[in-house]
Formats: structure tokens, sequence, C-alpha cells
């Protein structure tokens, strides 16, 4: 995922989630605000936060915490955020040669590649790729052909926007240090919940020593209200339906622009969908200066369920005051490496048909049996 004037996920993406469809009722769902932890108490790592982060990310929570009053956010956010259009805005001839197809253009620009839930493909929002905090996760040639979505070195448009990689790692990076905080305090109430550490490692431990985080910057192109009434007010208008596969995904909230000007979200009703354990749908909201994460089904699988990954979608603004709106956000998956292993539990039925009988998968394995099941021409 990512936010909103209201947060807005950005998370579905191939080989970065899953799609699970979801109905929506026929009233319009409520506005429900994220637990918020300040950021001084989280960095406190003997601080007991065991009731917020059951609150948010526990088997009854939304799935999802948001931090307040973290140093140097909103001003990394805003940087990253304005450079979206202008990477949209770059010459045809120089933004194919910042894709990287061999990767599933995981790396590098994206546009028009990925589906929408009709089957269509997806041209109204461009991404940027790369990991912020290696450059080159590997050079063993047997991993690149294997894993290219994760091993692939990062494309960096140096010559015609070299502030986006200063940007692009600036909040990328920030976003895992305080994603590993969070992870801590979510690792010490697993263990008050009896189940001492998680098989393998804790979930601070699996994604500090991993090698495969990945930064997406998104950028909606503006549209016409022609275009979004014909949409009928989808709730998944935006970004479809999915749970997050990977470990944490950090999100920021969306920034709306007009003709180059900053504008509020143009309608309260646009932002993330979120679906409870008890299956209604609600809107979720934080602030544009705090910092949101979702658990990921691979947290929760590790975890035996005691955090918990929901479904969510985002809608896009859909009334006469979004006319040529655009849209920019970005979102930091932080994953396990490509080599640790996974050990599916059978009751959390996910995924079934992938998993071999003795229940194991690398998350390297795992993430590319998910790639070839939603990745266009792949089965």
């Amino acid at each position: 995922m990512n936010k909103p004037p209201d947060a807005e996920s950005e998370t579905a993406r191939p080989g970065l989630v899953r799609c699970r469809a979801v109905a929506m009722q026929n009233q319009p769902p409520p506005s429900v605000r994220t637990v918020a932890i300040p950021f001084a108490d989280l960095k406190e790592r003997g601080k007991d936060l065991s009731g917020k982060i059951e609150e948010g990310l526990g088997p009854n929570g939304l799935g999802i915490i948001s931090i307040s009053d973290v140093p140097d956010f909103p001003a990394l956010r805003r940087t990253l955020l304005r450079l979206a259009p202008r990477v949209a805005s770059l010459p045809e001839d120089v933004k194919k040669q910042l894709e990287d197809p061999d990767s599933r253009y995981n790396f590098g620009w994206s546009h028009g590649k990925e589906k929408l839930e009709s089957g269509k493909l997806d041209t109204f929002k461009g991404s940027y790729y790369a990991n912020p905090i290696l450059d080159v996760p590997t050079t063993d040639d047997a991993l690149l052909s294997r894993y290219p979505s994760y091993c692939r070195p990062n494309i960096w448009p140096a010559d015609h926007l070299p502030e986006l990689e200063i940007a692009f790692k600036a909040l990328g990076k920030l976003m895992l240090e305080v994603g590993l905080m969070l992870a801590r305090h979510c690792d010490l109430y697993v263990m008050q919940h009896g189940m001492g550490t998680y098989d393998g490692e804790s979930l601070e431990q699996t994604i500090s020593r991993s090698r495969c985080h990945k930064g997406r910057l998104l950028y909606y192109f503006p549209r016409q209200f022609s275009t979004q009434k014909d949409e009928g007010g989808s709730v998944s208008s935006w970004c479809g339906w999915h749970t997050d596969h990977g470990s944490l995904t950090g999100l920021t909230c969306g920034l709306f622009m007009r003709n180059s000007e900053e504008i509020p979200c143009p309608d309260s009703a646009a932002g993330l969908y979120i679906r409870t354990r008890d299956n209604r749908v609600v809107k979720v909201t934080f602030g544009e200066d705090e910092l949101a994460y979702q658990i990921g089904e691979t947290t929760e699988i590790l975890s035996r369920g005691r955090l918990c990954a929901t479904p969510h979608c985002v809608q896009a603004p859909s009334s006469e005051n979004a006319s040529n709106v655009e849209r920019s956000t970005f979102a930091m998956f932080m994953q396990p490496d490509w080599n640790e292993t996974l050990k599916f539990p059978s009751e959390i039925p996910y995924h079934q048909e992938l998993i071999p009988p003795n229940g194991a998968l690398t998350f390297g394995e795992y993430s590319e049996r998910l790639v070839n099941k939603y990745y266009q021409g792949k089965t």
C-alpha cells in the first residue's frame, strides 16, 4: 500500500499481493481512524505497546497501524511524491529505457502491464519500482535468473531526473527503519501471547536481514469526470481488492494535485477500504503526516494468526471536483529474503494449491508462484 486524506493503499501489484474478491454492503461504509502510536513511544524498545498492537494488528484489528510525529517524514514524503508526475512526464523513449521486462516490470518504470479486476490492462496509473536499500542485491547469475523480481539491479534516470534516486532512497530507508521498530514491538506482543519466538526468526530479524525490500512510487494520471462516472463509484476503482503477501507494508498518505498545485482529496469517499474479520467493509483514514503500516500475509502465517493481514482496496475520487486531478503515493514492501523458508501451517489455508506436501517454500518460491497467477500472460 496508502492513504487518505485518508489513506490509500497501493499495494496491489503482481508478485506483491494476492487478490480476494469482496462484495460491498449497500450502505456507505463507516469511516474508522487507524490506531496511532507516537514515534517517541515506538522507539523505546522496552515500552509495552501490546495493547495498541493488538487493537490495530491483532485478530480483531484492521491489520493497519499508523505512526505519528516521525522526524523528517513529512518533508521526505512531499519531496518524493512531487517527483512522481515528473517521472510520468519523461519522454516515452526515456521511459522505455527505464523498463525492465526481465523482472516482470518489478524494477524501473511500469505502465499498462498489470490487469484490473475487469481483466483489462491498467493504464490509469504508472509505477516506479526500486530497492531503496541495495542497488545490487546479488551478482549471482543463478539467483538473477530464478528470482528476477527481487534480485535484479535498480534502474535510475540518472541523466534525466537524478533527484529521484536520492528522494526514493531517503524515504524508503526511513520507512524501513520505522518498520523495524514496529516489528520489534510486534515480536514482543506475539511472545506475550504464548508463541515464544516465531518459527525460525522474529519479524524484526527476518526483515532486517532481507535483501529484497521493494519501494513503489505510484502516479495516477488525471482523468475526466465522465470516465469516473462510468465506473459507478466502485470501491475498488483505483486499486483492486487484495491482501499483501510480504511481511509489512509501509504506506504514505496520497498527494493530490491539479495543474501542478497541491489540493485536498476532492472526494470524501475516496481512499483506503478494508474488509474486517467479521466481513464488514470500512473506510480507513490516517493523517498525511503519519506513516502507516499494514500486516502482510507472511507475517500472519509466521505468527500463527496472532498478527492479521486484511483484504483492502482503494477507491478513486468520483465527484465532479475530481476532474483532471492527479495523485501520487508511495509504498514500501518489507519482505523476507528470497532464501527465507516459510512453514505453512494447515490452520491458515492460504494458497494451498501452491504449497508442497511438506508445507514449506522459500519466500522466493512462494512469491514467484503467486506472480504466475496474476502476471499478464502467465498461469
